[in-house]
This record gives C-alpha cells, structure tokens and sequence, in this order.
C-alpha cells in the first residue's frame, strides 16, 4: 500500500509540473508564434497556434517604423550602468553592517532598508517630480540611472549582507597576519568568496530595472529617450493594439535578461542558496 502511495504522489508532482510548465511556457509561446505570423494571419479566425510561413515583417516594422534599436540602446545603458553601480555600493554597505559591531545601529539600518521596501513607490512620486523638475533634471537618461540605483540599493544591501555573514571574519584577520593591509584583505579574500552573492545581487538589479516601466514613463518625455517597456506601452493605444510589433518587441526585451540569467546561472543559485542559509 505504501509504495502504491509512494508511486501516486510521485505520479501527481510529475502532472502537477507538466501542468505548471505548460501555463508558464503558454504565454511565451505565443508570444513568440505571434511576432512570427503576417499581419493577416494574425487577426484571421480560428486562430492557428502555428504560422503558416515564417515572417519577419513584424521585426522589420519594430526596429524601422518603431525605432526599437534607440529603445534598446537606452533600456541597456541604463540597466547595465544602474545594475553595476548598486552592486558595486551593495557590496561595501553590505559588507559594513555585516562586519559593525553596534547592534543597535546595525539592526536600526536593516529596519530601515526593509520599511523602505514596504512604501508604494507611487507615495513618493509627486514630491519627487516636483523636486526634480525644479532642479531640470526630467527627462534625463542619467536621472533614470539615479533613480534605478536608490530603488534596488536597499534590497541590493540587505542580501549582501547575507553574503558576508558566512564568510568567517578569521579569513581576513588571517590575511592581515600574512602582511595584507584591511583592503587587500577585502578584495583578495572576502570579495573572491562573495561572487556568487554578487552575481545574484546584479542579475537582481538588471531584470528590475529593464522591465521597469512606472518611473521611465513618468521622468521621459521625449522619444530618442524611451526605454523599452515605455516603448512597448505606447504600442497600446485607444485606437488598438499593434499585436504584431508588440509581440516582436516582447520577445526581444526577452532576449537581454535570457543572456544574463544563462551567464550566470551557476552563480545565481550558489548564491541565493548561500544567502538564503545561514551558518
């Protein structure tokens, strides 16, 4: 009987993935079937869940008539130089409030940085766009970068932490004995250590801020501006939705965050495991 359970559970987990993998992969699916239709198939009855001819037409019109390639330009400055940046600051705060002795102050920051996570970034968004346009700081690429950082820097922070709380502080006292000084011990011994924790913390950062879409669209204005998920909105308008260019652009907004998760897979699963458990 115990084995006839055993063989139904695992019958049912093997189902219950089969069927989560299909709701998960569905939509992308057809997504993609759709950038690869002409125009006319794709509004034609019933619906073929396969192109009959594969057609590019729907790329053509995204990176000509669209401009998309500007788009992306400015989605991969952004994301690229922002997803940095908060490593890089996330890296040494993190390592700061894991290495401070003051608990009161240590504990105070970590519930800061958390309640920060708890406010509705719309709360902040007519204080902070009356600030800025007043200092003529709208519709700036480098103000985005600004914003993008201050966004994930707490959380960013928070699991770098986490990072650097495994790593023995008897490693770096080690180092400091063999004739390193305090940041030789740091970026020779701690930071080594920590880069599966920091791939996780940029790839993080990165796919936040590329399928962005409140700030970019509230702080740019102007066109050769627009980041991708800005792009892909003004797709949709009263007068209908270009469901042809729209889906050409999602699969390739798709394409930036595939690379960087496949890069780094190996490093994003050590390191969200090491975070996750503590020592």
């Amino acid at each position: 009987m115990k084995t006839v359970m055993k063989v139904l559970g695992k019958v049912f987990k093997v189902i219950a993935l089969g069927l989560y993998l299909i709701a998960a992969l569905l939509p992308l699916y057809w997504v993609v079937v759709t950038s690869l239709k002409g125009p006319r198939e794709i509004y034609t009855f019933p619906l073929k869940y396969l192109p009959s001819k594969l057609s590019f037409e729907s790329y053509s019109k995204l990176f000509g008539f669209a401009n998309f390639g500007v788009y992306f330009r400015n989605s991969a400055i952004v994301a690229l130089a922002a997803a940095l940046a908060a490593m890089l600051i996330s890296m040494f705060s993190g390592y700061a409030l894991s290495r401070i002795r003051a608990k009161r102050f240590r504990n105070g920051t970590l519930l800061a940085m958390y309640f920060t996570q708890m406010v509705p970034p719309f709360i902040l968004m007519a204080p902070l766009f009356v600030m800025l346009a007043n200092y003529g700081m709208t519709d700036r690429l480098s103000t985005l970068f600004i914003l993008y950082v201050t966004m994930v820097i707490a959380f960013s922070t928070i699991m770098s932490k986490s990072f650097f709380d495994r790593i023995p502080v008897s490693l770096e006292e080690a180092a400091v004995i063999d004739g390193c000084n305090t940041l030789q011990a740091l970026f020779k011994v701690v930071f080594p250590l920590t880069r599966p924790g920091l791939a996780a913390i940029f790839s993080f950062a990165f796919v936040n801020i590329w399928n962005e879409l409140f700030l970019a669209s509230m702080f740019i204005f102007s066109d050769e501006k627009m980041t991708v998920p800005v792009a892909l909105n003004s797709f949709i308008s009263k007068a209908g939705i270009s469901w042809d260019v729209l889906s050409a652009g999602l699969v390739v907004s798709l394409l930036p965050t595939m690379i960087v998760f496949a890069f780094a897979q190996r490093y994003i699963i050590a390191g969200l495991t090491e975070g996750a458990v503590k020592g």
